[in-house]
């Protein structure tokens, strides 16, 4: 299973992977490929997107059943890359969440190196709608008639510009899950406080400590709308199990930050709950 294959032919295929989080009807639109990686709870292993929903994690994550995830093998990007070429790309762009968090990339690489034709694989440094972003700005590169180069340029330019911060309700998923850096200092503390988070250098790291969930979520704001300035920005607003809190963060984000070109919602994958937890609440901000 390769996720949605290209619907139509490009001279440079765009694919990424499951934690992307892109609305399918972009992805179609864009012909960009997921491939998908997989959550295994108890001894079922299950692929993101087409097996496992997020609420259902949630529901596993709460009865604390074991959770962990798994990277995709080499052979399903080898497979991807094949059917890629096969529908008439001459290069491929492979764009994936941080190396830091997932051997998704270096399973890519290896894939790339018997590819049919020149494959890029570029590790982000993002995830979720961060990765989502990059992954769009090389597709539209690609549709305004661009090389691989291009492809390539214009997504680490997105992702060197793209800020998340996230607030979770607790470190514990992250603890095990071995995802948090210098956050690692916080688990002391952590009944005591609410910590605020952001990606860094590819990785998780403490950006703040808040004393209530409260003041965590409009902090979360506050540095959603400093970060987008009057700049023309998309935005996307990310939760597990919060729909209605993510939906009035995204309102007054849309109220505050005059330059919103693009606002999604969505509820992140059962891969990236898997190491946040429910409650999770992410904003994710890209400059145009």
């Amino acid at each position: 299973m390769t996720g949605t294959l290209p619907i139509m032919s490009r001279h440079v295929a765009i694919v990424t992977d499951s934690t992307a989080y892109l609305p399918p009807q972009t992805m179609a639109r864009h012909g960009i490929t997921a491939v998908p990686l997989t959550v295994v709870i108890g001894d079922q292993a299950l692929e993101e997107g087409t097996e496992i929903s997020a609420r259902s994690l949630a529901q596993a994550l709460q009865k604390r059943r074991s959770v962990t995830t798994s990277r995709p093998g080499p052979e399903v990007f080898a497979e991807t890359y094949r059917a890629a070429a096969e529908a008439g790309a001459a290069g491929i762009i492979s764009l994936h969440l941080s190396a830091e968090f997932s051997g998704t990339y270096d399973a890519a690489v290896l894939a790339a190196k018997d590819a049919p034709v020149p494959v890029r694989v570029v590790d982000t440094g993002m995830v979720a709608m961060a990765l989502g972003f990059c992954a769009l700005a090389a597709a539209e590169t690609v549709d305004a008639g661009g090389t691989l180069d291009e492809a390539v340029a214009a997504a680490e330019k997105k992702a060197a510009g793209t800020s998340a911060y996230f607030y979770v309700d607790t470190l514990d998923y992250l603890r095990r899950g071995g995802r948090i850096g210098a956050a690692q200092a916080l688990l002391g503390s952590a009944l005591a406080v609410k910590p605020l988070l952001e990606l860094d250098g590819g990785r998780i790291e403490l950006r703040e400590k808040v004393r209530t969930a409260s003041k965590a979520i409009a902090r979360l704001e506050e540095l959603a709308a400093e970060c987008a300035g009057a700049s023309r920005v998309d935005i996307a607003v990310h939760h597990l199990a919060a729909p209605e809190k993510a939906a009035a963060l995204a309102e007054r984000l849309r109220a505050q930050v005059p330059g919103i070109e693009e606002l999604h919602v969505s509820e992140v994958g059962a891969v990236i709950g898997a190491h946040t937890g429910p409650g999770l609440l992410a904003v994710v901000v890209s400059p145009r």
